[in-house]
């Protein structure tokens, strides 16, 4: 219950492998692979609502998880190889890839923001690894790609108002987001909890 409560938990476990710099090239290659290609797979979850100008989709699930198993560098660098994938294949929530589609797609903003926003969860997690820590530490990944996000849309959707823009980009996803964080934070803390040691 302490851990649950406090920022720090005070047991380390196996999967925290994946985030430490003693790990062999081999293992944080198949962490940063393994998280880009599973932000694929997220995006493949697509649903575009009627009026909707940004898709419901599981990547932002995949961007805290990222940062939370990988930790900050590498975290950053699966979300950095997912966007180096888009450049020639077509993993973003729709049927194109490169530079321009990109660039001219209404959720742009969160996606270049996603290797920023998984290294602070992934920084903050190493300090905070409860689950009370682990919640904080993405609600403060979800402030930098919401940011960006309704920031890009405004402009590309040319909404008149900042208003509409955050309730288009931001307030419509707020309790999807919400739930994602609930459910990843459980399975974190989870997965630590299961191949945990106290330490001494």
């Amino acid at each position: 219950m302490t851990d649950t409560l406090s920022l720090r938990s005070s047991r380390s476990a196996i999967v925290d492998r994946l985030r430490s710099d003693d790990a062999s090239a081999a293992l944080q290659a198949l962490g940063v692979v393994g998280f880009a290609l599973l932000t694929v797979l997220a995006a493949e979850s697509s649903v575009r609502l009627y009026l909707w100008e940004v898709p419901i989709t599981l990547q932002t699930a995949a961007v805290y998880g990222s940062g939370l198993y990988l930790g900050w560098r590498n975290g950053m660098l699966a979300q950095g190889l997912y966007l180096l994938l888009g450049m020639f294949l077509p993993v973003f929530a729709g049927d194109g890839a490169g530079p321009s589609y990109l660039l001219g797609l209404m959720s742009a903003g969160y996606l270049l923001s996603y290797p920023l926003a998984a290294a602070a969860i992934g920084y903050l997690s190493e300090r905070w690894n409860s689950l009370s820590g682990s919640m904080l530490s993405m609600l403060a990944g979800a402030t930098i790609f919401f940011t960006a996000g309704v920031v890009w849309l405004h402009f590309a959707a040319g909404h008149e108002t900042w208003m509409e823009s955050i309730d288009k980009g931001y307030l419509r996803f707020v309790l999807i987001d919400t739930a994602k964080i609930l459910c990843v934070g459980l399975l974190y803390t989870g997965t630590r909890s299961f191949f945990t040691t106290k330490d001494k």
